[in-house]
């Protein structure tokens, strides 16, 4: 087989060819709320009580009769009796959250009363319902509080706990294995030595497996694969059993490069070679029903691939609704150049209110992400931007 790239497929053709080929996951288990911030909901929630299920107190102050306060103001207070009950002309003390006695319709709140041993004025009129909380005020029983697919966060967590649960069905997480491949990869045990020239700590994977269990995945990472045809297909075939599969690095034409064609000979390339700068290199396929990313070695262009490819492929494989970027309108300092025919992931610097390309980064300086506040990402149709235009700018994650 001729070790060229067929075509290059534009990104967004490229993406959608490869969501076609996934599957959600269907799969659901029961997680504890303190473990469900992130988790996406395998079945509808129907309030089964009200919340709250008794009148409550909206502010620390006096129950009382609405009646007995009529006219009050504070030219004109009105004498009410401090008692452990309420009836004609008498009030209890309530804090808020507390329950409101059966007997009154109202919470004068304390700011409104002067206090004078078991005597209190009322200083403002107050009509029925004011400050009193009804039962079901906040979720009534029978109400549909989420439906399935939704992406649970902290405050929902709180939520069903005022409904009573303790624990909450949720999709599984998808399993995502990677495999770091490489001749020239030294395992992250021995960091305590300086590789020989032209051998280099494995980091690929470390950085791919934290975008993955960011991103509402499961890594499960492989040791080192070296560069041989026969063991990359057979780390792949092991890795089957789980949802996605990351190969990083052997991407692209050389020849010690066979991730795409073991791809295609265990399963269907369906990419090889995308318009984007960097991540050129980067192949998608699948092999039964497990998608497969085939991230460029470069770290820079396989960060891109994992943000183009990965990501979105692990959230519909997670039934994991789509989450805006975080995105700013910016100017930019100085001038943006671009690759007609490529999407271009520009690294960029914040300088006060202006934004700067950083310069001279290439796909495998990965200092340079960590360096970046946000990227720019510059259209296939579009030859860059001159100082002064504004652009948006995603944050890194």
């Amino acid at each position: 087989m001729g070790k060229i790239f067929r075509e290059r497929t534009p990104v967004g053709e490229a993406r959608k060819l490869f969501l076609e080929n996934i599957s959600p996951i269907r799969e659901s288990e029961e997680v504890p709320l303190e473990a469900c911030a992130g988790r996406v909901l395998a079945e509808v929630v129907i309030a089964e009580r009200n919340v709250p299920h008794y009148r409550r107190s909206a502010m620390d102050g006096y129950a009382v009769r609405a009646s007995d306060t009529l006219g009050a103001s504070p030219s004109n207070p009105v004498l009410l009796q401090l008692s452990d009950d309420v009836g004609e002309g008498t009030c209890t003390w309530v804090h808020t959250g507390a329950a409101v006695p059966d007997e009154a319709d109202a919470v004068l709140m304390v700011e409104d009363t002067v206090a004078a041993g078991d005597m209190v004025e009322s200083r403002a009129q107050v009509y029925p319902g004011r400050n009193v909380g009804l039962v079901g005020e906040d979720i009534k029983k029978g109400d549909l509080v989420f439906e399935k697919g939704h992406f649970l966060r902290p405050c929902d967590a709180s939520v069903l706990a005022s409904l009573g649960f303790s624990d909450v069905r949720v999709l599984r997480k998808p399993v995502v294995t990677i495999i770091p491949t490489g001749d020239e990869l030294v395992s992250r045990e021995n960091t305590l030595e300086v590789p020989p020239p032209g051998m280099v700590l494995e980091t690929n994977g470390l950085m791919a497996a934290l975008y993955v269990e960011k991103w509402g995945g499961i890594p499960r990472c492989t040791k080192i694969v070296p560069d041989d045809p026969e063991k990359i297909a057979d780390a792949v075939k092991a890795s089957l059993d789980g949802d996605m599969v990351l190969i990083c690095g052997g991407t692209s034409v050389g020849k010690r490069d066979h991730a795409p064609q073991v791809v295609e000979s265990l399963g269907k390339l369906l990419v090889h070679g995308v318009g984007s700068v960097p991540g050129k290199p980067a192949a998608l396929g699948v092999i039964g029903e497990v998608p497969i990313v085939c991230l460029p070695g470069y770290p820079v262009a396989g960060l891109v691939a994992l943000y183009f490819f990965a990501r979105p492929g692990l959230r519909k494989c997670g039934a994991i609704p789509e989450i805006p970027d975080t995105v700013l309108k910016m100017r930019l300092a100085a001038k943006l150049s671009s690759r007609i025919g490529y999407v271009s992931f520009v690294r960029v610097v914040f300088e006060g209110d202006l934004v700067r390309p950083l310069m001279g980064a290439g796909a495998g300086v990965l200092s340079s992400v960590a360096k970046a506040d946000g990227y720019v990402l510059v259209p296939e149709n579009v030859e860059g931007y001159e100082a002064g235009e504004e652009v948006s700018v995603f944050l890194i994650e």
